[in-house]
């Protein structure tokens, strides 16, 4: 990795997956430094609010089908 790789913002790609390593609780030790040298504050809440929203939303839509089919 180079100087400039060091000074670019995080990608989408980057954000969601440090998003989904933190859900799960297995964010590597690099990929936290990382996050916390390139990527904005505010990005990771928005991301972070959309995971917890979406997820919610999963886990009622389950939770209305088992009732469904019961």
């Amino acid at each position: 990795m180079n100087d400039h790789d060091d000074k670019r913002p995080l990608g989408w790609g980057e954000l969601l997956q440090s998003v989904l390593a933190a859900a799960l609780g297995v964010q590597s030790g690099k990929n936290r430094a990382r996050d916390f040298s390139r990527g904005r504050p505010v990005q990771f809440i928005v991301l972070g609010l959309l995971f917890c929203l979406f997820f919610v939303l999963i886990v009622l839509g389950l939770v209305k089908l088992a009732l469904y089919l019961a």
